[in-house]
C-alpha cells in the first residue's frame, strides 16, 4: 500500500486486521453465545452479532516454504514463524439481504488461535445470518481490502472543468465537489490488488448512468444518485448505493481476473465528485471504514487526519432490495428520476 506524498517501502510480506472468533458470537440460534468456530462445529442459519468492543488485531504474514504463509515480525497475533492458515470462507447475510463474507484464519501456536478477517464492512449490532460455508481462497492478498476506490484511468472532474486521470493527481490539486465547489485533495492512497472475489472490480459500462466512459470502481463504492421524484420509501431524494448493488451482469458486471490499481481520495470533507460524469463518493476518513483498510494505510490516514470525524455525505444508503422496489436505474440503462 502507498501514499503519492511518499515513495512506497517494501514490506515484510502482508498486513491486515482481524477480529478474534469470539468477538463475533451467536445472538440467535443453536449455538447461543459462542463465537465462530470451525466449519465442523458451526450451524447454517444462526445469527450472528460483532462485540461492540471488539478491538481489531493486526496480522503480519510472509510466504513460508511451500506455498505457506507464516507470521512475520511486528504482528499482533502470533509469534514470528508460526504458520498460518486459511479454513475456510463463511458468508453471511444482514437483515437488508446484503451479503458479508469472512475469512476463517487458524494462527498455530500459543498465541494464535482462530481469527476472522471480513472481506466486506462489518458492524457492531447487526444481526448477519450465516448462510455459506466455502473452501478459502488461497489467492487472496491478506493485506488487499480498500473500501473505496476508483480504478487507474478514471477521469475526474477538476474545480476549472478539465478531465484528468485519477493517477495524474496529486495533494492539492483542486476537484470540483458536488456541495462545496472546488476543494483541494488532501491525501490519495494507492494499491495494486488481484481482481479476485472480494476485490474484483465492478464496470459500470458507458451510458448506463449518463458516464462519458465505463466507470470502473471496488465493489463497495457508493455512488449517488438522486430521485426528482422521491419515493414513499425513500426518507431523502440523495441516495447513496454501492456500485456491487448494482450489478446486473450485463450493462453492470463484475470483471475477475489479473491485476487492478485502485486510487482513493481524501478531502477535508466526505465529497460528493465526479468520475467520468458520474458523482461518486470520496473516501470518508472515521474509524470505521479506516479500521476495514489494510494497516499501513490505516495507520498513516490516522497520522495525517487525527480525530477521523468525517461525517457521511447527506442521504439515504440504499441496498439492493430497495433499489429494485423503487426502481433500479441500472435495471433501465436510465439514470435515477
Amino acid at each position: 500500500m502507498r501514499s503519492t506524498e511518499s515513495s512506497p517501502s517494501p514490506l515484510p510480506g502482508h498486513r491486515c486486521q482481524l477480529f478474534r472468533a469470539d468477538d463475533i458470537f451467536v445472538s440467535s440460534g443453536v449455538n447461543l453465545h459462542d463465537g465462530m468456530a470451525g466449519p465442523d462445529q458451526v450451524c447454517l442459519g444462526d445469527s450472528y452479532e460483532l462485540d461492540p468492543a471488539a478491538v481489531p488485531l493486526r496480522l503480519a504474514v510472509r510466504p513460508a516454504p511451500g506455498d505457506a504463509l507464516a507470521v512475520a515480525e511486528g504482528s499482533d497475533v502470533g509469534r514470528p514463524g508460526d504458520r498460518v492458515r486459511l479454513a475456510c470462507r463463511y458468508r453471511l447475510m444482514t437483515p437488508e439481504g446484503d451479503s458479508v463474507d469472512l475469512l476463517l484464519i487458524d494462527v498455530a501456536g500459543e498465541a494464535g488461535g482462530l481469527h476472522l478477517l471480513p472481506l466486506s464492512p462489518l458492524g457492531p449490532r447487526v444481526e448477519y445470518v450465516l448462510v455459506k460455508i466455502e473452501d478459502a481462497p488461497q489467492d487472496v492478498a491478506l493485506a488487499d481490502l480498500l473500501c473505496v476506490s476508483f480504478a487507474h484511468g478514471t477521469m475526474v472532474t477538476m474545480a476549472d472543468g478539465t478531465q484528468r486521470p485519477i493517477e495524474t493527481l496529486r495533494a492539492g490539486d483542486l476537484v470540483l465537489t458536488r456541495d462545496h465547489g472546488p476543494q483541494p485533495i488532501r491525501w490519495i492512497g494507492n494499491a495494486t490488488l488481484r481482481a479476485v472475489g472480494s476485490f474484483a472490480p465492478v464496470v459500470i459500462a458507458r451510458g448506463v448512468l449518463g458516464n462519458m466512459a465505463d466507470l470502473v470502481v471496488s465493489q463497495h463504492h457508493r455512488i449517488f444518485l438522486y430521485y426528482r421524484r422521491r419515493r414513499g420509501e425513500l426518507p431523502t431524494s440523495e441516495v447513496l448505493v454501492q456500485a456491487r448493488h448494482l450489478v446486473n451482469g450485463d450493462s453492470v458486471f463484475l470483471r475477475e481476473g489479473g491485476f487492478i490499481d485502485y486510487f482513493s481520495l481524501v478531502f477535508d470533507r466526505h465529497e460528493i465528485i465526479y468520475a467520468e460524469g458520474i458523482p461518486a463518493e470520496s473516501l470518508m476518513v472515521n474509524e470505521a471504514t479506516v479500521a476495514r483498510l489494510p494497516a499501513e494505510l490505516a495507520d498513516e490516514v490516522r497520522a495525517r487526519f487525527p480525530g477521523l470525524s468525517q461525517s457521511q455525505h447527506v442521504g439515504t444508503e440504499a441496498s439492493r432490495q430497495l433499489l429494485d422496489r423503487i426502481g433500479h436505474p441500472a435495471a433501465t440503462g436510465h439514470p435515477a428520476r
